[in-house]
């Protein structure tokens, strides 16, 4: 059989399952598979008209977009003289066989000889407006081939508030903070990636997502520790949760320093066991992790020109700069975010980005900043941070496995904040020393 018709017999078998659906229903519903969450509609609708607009239209969105190839050189010799021009023969790569998915189908091109993938990226928009739909991503996993992932829709319309996607997995400090545009779970993993930045301009996001996160971290044994220098605006719900809030750039320092502190007493408590991170040592013997949260980090950063400012300023850069360098294997791990981000905050910014191995950047005002925090990782990803529009409220581009994928966060209100806030209060680790050092930051005032 042409594996060009072999998805209508594909057809053909979904159309002929969903008919008999009531008779195998049970059956698959004793094994855990519910046939209500199948998108019928896409199997059988959907994805054959997809199928059939992508065979009318490829030729000629190949030759408009500069896809296919001539057999023949584009230079010929006419009365002694060499002349260029366009031939009249174009052949387009090779379209695969559309494999479907749950929201989209993948199909594998095969290239010509010669020819990269560059036209391919560039074709993108393209490519899903011949097509009809939502989105084209392009890869290239093997030479002599791309693959197209066709998104038929936008997978995270309406997913920031589905309550049966906020289950949080069991394993300690993993979160889940909402969901991909694969469709699977959005979840943030510190013990695979020890430290984040996240970036947002106002109402983008940032602030949803970082309720997110303390929402699926306030149920697990685990410290909460936060900076504000907007004078505690953003983490004041979870002060209940929290086992230290720092308010302004001096506690900031005092709280930094005392981190500090606490880091040197496990680097010696891994020393005298012979163990090179905490989670070598035994349950009894290991301290409990720390999730330490820097929302507006610009704040920490900017100074009014004092040399005491300026002190701060220095203080706090190289402070965080070891706390992150550190903190990994001593059970401290690190969340900054910020509206922008920047080398003009300071010198310390590029240093203390370069440990952020996780990026999440929402909508942002400016290019400097997607390009801080995605440029260095997935160079591609900036221009798409930089299409999320002020509807797409909660919408990121993140990094995953050395790629990038579209996210929406959970929403969570500041009632609900409150109320997770203090539910979970008995969960609060106590750390004198860091409580105390945000009282002499207030003293120091």
């Amino acid at each position: 059989m042409d594996a060009h018709y072999l998805w209508l017999v594909v057809l053909v078998l979904a159309a002929v399952a969903y008919l008999t659906r009531r008779r195998w229903e049970p059956w698959l519903a004793g094994r855990g598979i519910d046939v209500r969450s199948i998108p019928w509609r896409w199997y059988l609708l959907g994805y054959p008209a997809t199928v059939i607009r992508m065979r009318l239209t490829w030729r000629q969105t190949c030759l408009l977009n500069d896809l296919s190839i001539s057999p023949r050189g584009n230079r010929g010799v006419l009365g002694g003289l060499v002349v260029q021009g366009s031939a009249l023969r174009q052949i387009p790569p090779r379209l695969g066989l559309p494999r479907p998915t749950r929201g989209g189908l993948v199909v594998r091109i095969g290239l010509h000889a010669g020819q990269t993938p560059s036209p391919f990226y560039r074709a993108v928009d393209a490519l899903a407006h011949a097509w009809a739909v939502y989105g084209v991503r392009v890869s290239s996993p093997e030479r002599g081939y791309v693959v197209l992932t066709v998104t038929a829709r936008d997978p995270l319309a309406g997913a920031a508030t589905e309550e049966t996607e906020r289950a949080q997995p069991p394993r300690l400090l993993v979160a889940r903070v909402g969901r991909l545009e694969s469709g699977g779970g959005w979840l943030i993993d510190f013990r695979m990636v020890a430290h984040w930045l996240v970036v947002g301009a106002t109402r983008s996001g940032k602030s949803t997502w970082l309720g997110a996160l303390l929402v699926a971290l306030a149920g697990q044994p685990v410290a909460l520790v936060g900076i504000d220098c907007k004078g505690g605006l953003e983490l004041s719900p979870w002060l209940p949760r929290l086992s230290a809030l720092a308010i302004n750039r001096k506690q900031a320092r005092s709280l930094l320093d005392a981190l500090a502190t606490e880091l040197d007493k496990r680097m010696a408590v891994c020393r005298i066991a012979g163990v090179r991170n905490i989670w070598e040592l035994s349950d009894d013997e290991r301290p409990v992790p720390l999730v330490l949260v820097v929302d507006e980090i610009a704040e920490l950063y900017l100074s009014d020109g004092s040399r005491e400012a300026r002190d701060e300023v220095t203080a706090c850069s190289v402070l965080l700069l070891r706390l992150a360098q550190l903190g990994a294997a001593l059970g401290l791990h690190l969340v900054v975010a910020g509206q922008r981000f920047g080398a003009e905050l300071g010198p310390g910014v590029t240093a203390l980005r370069a440990q952020l191995s996780g990026r999440i950047a929402h909508r942002v005002n400016d290019p400097t900043t997607a390009e801080m925090a995605l440029g260095d990782m997935a160079p591609d990803a900036v221009d798409a941070a930089q299409m999320i529009t002020e509807h797409e409220q909660g919408v990121a581009i993140t990094t995953i496995g050395g790629r990038w994928l579209r996210a929406r966060s959970h929403m969570v209100t500041t009632d609900e904040a409150r109320a997770i806030a203090a539910q979970h209060a008995d969960l609060r680790p106590d750390f004198p020393a860091l409580v105390s050092a945000t009282a002499e930051g207030i003293e120091a005032e």
